[in-house]
């Protein structure tokens, strides 16, 4: 009896599974800095209420920090790609 009867898993070509790789890939890179702004955003908001007054600094390294977040999601989405296209 052929073992990819038994389990259909088994029979996915190399092909599809890099590209289920891809997906994984870009699903948990992607999750990742989602969170991570959603709370950033979030903290820089309760600042601004709490005091006002520091709003030049607060917004410049909530700026800053989105984009660093932001930097991680892109590189997910190149590996994902890496793994897509060109292994």
């Amino acid at each position: 009896m052929d073992i990819t009867a038994l389990v259909p898993l088994l029979a996915l070509s190399d092909e599809s599974l890099r590209f289920i790789g891809a997906g994984l890939a870009i699903g948990i890179g992607g999750a990742g800095p989602a969170i991570g702004i959603g709370m950033l955003v979030s903290k820089a908001m309760e600042a601004l209420g709490r005091n006002p007054e520091a709003q030049p600094v607060i917004q410049t390294n909530m700026i800053l920090g989105m984009a660093f977040a932001e930097a991680i999601a892109i590189y997910a989405f190149v590996v994902a790609l890496m793994i897509g296209f060109v292994l």
